[in-house]
């Protein structure tokens, strides 16, 4: 709020400035020089803006004088408004303004978006896994020379403050998102993120990264879902690529899900048609119909279970992964819409 008073503050100065000096040059010309309020308001006008008309009535010594101060001053403020609307024109600010306006009246269309604090390296690497399943997200940067750089589809939806303020998510739309994403180098940041975003949005899905050992948990405890620390898995990931490299890079592969191709599926409880809930994987036929295979299920109290027994009973809050083909998981979807 402050910093858009600042902004709009080079525009109204002048105007509150005009407004001032034309009330004080009608009422000094009604006391000084015996005028009515219009012709006044008049001789104010007419000497402010120095066109050069005639007085409304000949002016006496202290009308003389009193114009010739009105003239100075009124000269000295016009100028300055000149110079000061000029360069809020030409420095970007009426410009700024004018973006700010389009991307809140685009971020108030948004609903189930993800928010993504920090444009660096991991930052730029979960936009573009966002981007390829065509998920809008709303960025929040402070380095204006990371936001200057963005090229991809929702680099109209950047947010240049600080994304530790708690107007900043508001303005992000976080009561509306579905999870945020926080990627700052500072761990002491994304704590306080995640303290802000989960009091904000109880309901929202938080990943944050961490850098030092002891920090995934306070994120945890903070509101974090999940916490991610690249040191630590790219070294795990660089061991296990030695250990069974053919695993790892199959795995990869699967992950990575290049385009919009997606080899594996979640299947909530809600998503399961009304007369299979509470069923067995078997009762589902995924193999039968659509030819993927069930490979992990989530139990309700967070339990993972690989390659589930088909007797497993499907309850509120446990979710099924399956993995196939695209084709298999596109007909998998339509099997279960």
């Amino acid at each position: 709020m402050f910093k858009r008073l600042r902004r709009y503050r080079t525009v109204l100065l002048p105007l509150y400035l005009l407004i001032g000096i034309t009330i004080v040059g009608t009422i000094g010309y009604e006391l000084i020089c015996q005028y009515n309020w219009v012709d006044a308001f008049y001789m104010t006008i007419i000497t402010i803006a120095t066109v050069g008309f005639e007085e409304v009535h000949p002016l006496d010594m202290q009308g003389k004088i009193f114009t010739a101060v009105l003239v100075m001053i009124s000269f000295g403020i016009f100028a300055y408004s000149v110079s000061a609307v000029t360069r809020f024109v030409f420095d970007g600010e009426f410009n700024q303004i004018f973006k700010n306006r389009k991307l809140n009246a685009s971020i108030q269309k948004l609903d189930n978006h993800v928010i993504l604090c920090g444009y660096g390296r991991n930052g730029r690497q979960a936009a573009q896994i966002l981007k390829k399943h065509n998920q809008r997200f709303v960025v929040i940067e402070k380095s204006m020379q990371l936001t200057g750089a963005m090229q991809h589809q929702y680099s109209d939806l950047v947010i240049s403050d600080d994304a530790t303020q708690d107007e900043v998510l508001l303005k992000a739309g976080i009561l509306r998102a579905r999870a945020l994403i926080t990627t700052l180098p500072t761990d002491a940041d994304n704590l306080f993120i995640v303290l802000t975003a989960r009091n904000l949005n109880p309901n929202l899905t938080i990943i944050s990264r961490a850098s030092e050992d002891n920090s995934d948990t306070k994120l945890k405890i903070a509101g974090a879902n999940n916490v991610i620390m690249p040191d630590k898995v790219g070294g795990a990931h660089m061991a296990s690529l030695v250990m069974k490299p053919d695993v790892v890079e199959f795995l990869d592969y699967i992950v990575r899900q290049e385009g919009n191709s997606e080899n594996m599926e979640e299947i909530t409880f809600e998503n399961i048609p009304e007369h299979l809930k509470h069923k067995t994987l078997k009762d589902l036929e995924i193999r039968n119909k659509s030819g993927a295979n069930i490979i992990g299920f989530k139990t309700a109290t967070g339990e993972y279970i690989i390659n589930p027994d088909a007797d497993t009973k499907i309850i509120p809050s446990a979710k099924i992964f399956v993995l196939g083909t695209p084709h298999q998981i596109q007909k998998l979807k339509e099997m279960l819409s």
